[in-house]
This record gives structure tokens, sequence and C-alpha cells, in this order.
């Protein structure tokens, strides 16, 4: 009894309750006529969609900047890339590949402006990274609807021949090209995206590797006391910003295995709409604003994606023409929660 209360109390009773009722959607899912491998399928694809773009998370919050709702800088440069690519014409890993080349470059640049500014603002991170998020993604929608000199007819809205589609598809450039590596289909319904979900390990890894090094080292110990930092000899804003960049150049990589899985590129206001269900997920997992891991990324990421994927399936199903009420619901009581809990330890 005493294992079983120390895992309870290591999980954490919302967790458990999140996913509790997860097992039970799925065990009542052939019950309203959703079939299981569909949803299954489709959960794990939803889950390494967004897992890289929750994982960009954790270098801000280790470093003591908070929880980054400024993400859609980091996804901004990350959709800038996937455009030149579809300019250029670039198809399958050349096409990818330069995608998050231009992405990560941009994304760097952007991400030192961004980790100066939040320098300025100490104390007031999430705020200001807010309004960074949302002045970066109007300042690009200039880009995309005149400023920005696109030849390539997928990119343009049709019927005036200038400004950029909201939603451009990558169908015939890479759409699903990491996801494809090595993936496997039983039956006509369960697809396993193995390329996308080793991508993903990959970028664990390195995340991993990366804050057992001196310089991860540092910067874990500017997030847990700035102080004791500083009279150590290490440069409090030089870890902030590096924390910042990696975000940032994170993020930019999220969004692009998010696009070529999606088989869309998404522009305008769009970025925005990863920037709550990212925060949430990481909060779900177990995260705090001061301290996160890979493990709360990938917990919290299936558990929150997991519930949006099957409760308007499940609930739809049941209840018929409210799948999408069901899904805003789900999806925003989560958000809700996850900004509002607080816990004393993960």
């Amino acid at each position: 009894m005493h294992s079983v209360g120390r895992m309870i109390k290591a999980a954490g009773w919302p967790r458990l309750i999140i996913a509790m009722f997860l097992l039970l959607l799925f065990a009542i899912a052939p019950a309203v006529g959703v079939r299981e491998d569909f949803s299954l399928s489709n959960t794990i694809g939803r889950f390494g969609m967004n897992a890289i773009l929750v994982l960009s998370l954790v270098p801000m919050i280790q470093s003591g900047c908070g929880l980054n709702f400024g993400i859609p800088v980091g996804i901004v440069a990350g959709v800038f890339g996937a455009v030149c690519s579809l300019q250029f014409e670039l198809k399958g890993f050349l096409g990818i590949s330069a995608a998050m080349v231009i992405g990560v470059a941009l994304a760097i640049i952007f991400g030192y402006g961004y980790g100066k500014l939040i320098n300025m603002v100490k104390g007031d991170e999430m705020i200001i990274a807010t309004y960074t998020g949302l002045s970066v993604i109007a300042f690009m929608s200039l880009f995309w609807i005149k400023l920005l000199p696109v030849t390539n007819p997928v990119l343009l809205w049709g019927y005036g021949g200038s400004g950029m589609r909201q939603t451009i598809g990558v169908d015939g450039y890479w759409a699903s090209y990491i996801s494809n590596i090595l993936s496997f289909k039983i039956g006509p319904y369960f697809y396993f995206p193995t390329g996308m979900l080793i991508f993903l390990a990959l970028c664990c890894l390195l995340v991993w590797a990366f804050f057992r090094t001196k310089t991860g080292t540092a910067m874990i110990a500017v997030g847990s006391n700035p102080d004791y930092a500083r009279a150590a000899g290490i440069n409090v804003d030089k870890m902030r910003t590096l924390s910042v960049v990696l975000s940032t150049a994170l993020a930019a990589v999220g969004i692009i295995v998010y696009q070529q899985s999606f088989t869309f590129i998404q522009l305008y206001q769009a970025p925005f709409n990863f920037t709550f269900p990212t925060v949430a997920a990481v909060l779900i997992g177990g995260a705090t604003i001061n301290k996160a891991s890979i493990k709360n990324v990938i917990i919290g990421t299936f558990l929150f994606q997991g519930i949006v994927t099957m409760a308007p399936m499940v609930i739809g199903s049941a209840i018929s023409d409210m799948a999408d009420v069901v899904r805003l619901i789900i999806s925003n009581g989560m958000i809700l929660y996850a900004l509002t809990r607080k816990e004393r330890k993960i």
C-alpha cells in the first residue's frame, strides 16, 4: 500500500485522473462506433506532431525565464523557412532540410533579440512574451500579404495573383516525409509514423544531453538560483538569452515537423493557436514555471493530445453534430486547468 501511495503521489492525482479518463474514452469508443485502431493512430500522430513544440519550452523554463508564451516567435521563423522551401520548389529531403536550416537560422536571429528583451523585463517575462508573440505574428502578416516577393502559384491567392494564401499544401513537396521513414500500417486504419517518433526521440536526446554539459548545468543553476549562479561566475543574462535562442530554434524545427505531418502550412494568425496548447501540455505533464523535464513533455503532450483527439470522436459519435463543440470545451477546459493549477512538487 505504501508503494502504491508513493507511486500515486509521484505521478500526481491530476495526471492519473486525466489518464484514467483517456483510458475510459478508448474503452467506450467501440460502443459508439469509433474504431480503436483509427483513434489510437490519430492520438499517436497528434502526439508526434506537437511534442517538439512542447519540448521547445524546456530551455526557457529551466533557465528561469518562465513559460514561453512567445513561442510564435520561433513558429513564424519555421513557417518562413517552409515558405522559402516551397518558393524554390525544393522537394523531399532537400526541401525539408532547407526549410529547417532557413527556419533555424532565422529563429536564432529572432531568438537573440527576444532574449535581450526578456532580460530587460525580469519578473514579467511571461506577460511580455505573450505580447512579443502577438507583435511578431502581426509583423510577419505584413510579409505574407504584401512584402514577400513570392512567385510560386502554390503560395499565392488564385484570384488576385498577389498575397499569400492562408493555408498552403505541401503535397508534392515534402508532405509526411519524416513521418513516412520506416512507417508501417496495420490494416486499413492504423498508421504508425515511425520516422516522426524517431526524430522526436533524437530531439529529446539532444536536449537531455545539452543539460548535462557545462553550459546546460550553468543554465539550470541560473534558473534555480540566479544570485548563487552570479556569485559562481556565471553570466546570468547570457544563459537566459541562450535558453531563449534554443527554445526559439526548437520551435522552428517543431512547426516544420508539424507541417510535414499535417501536410499544410498555415500563415497569418495561425501561429498563435499553438501558444496555450503547448503551455498547457507541459504543465499537465507536471512541469512548473521554473522546472521542466523531458518526462513532463512526453506525458503532458500524450495526455493533452489524447484527450483532445478522443473526446470529440467518442462524445461526438454519441451525440451527433457536437464534435467541434466538444473539442472546444475539452481543449479550452484543459488549458484553463493547466494555467490555474498549483503544485508544490513535480
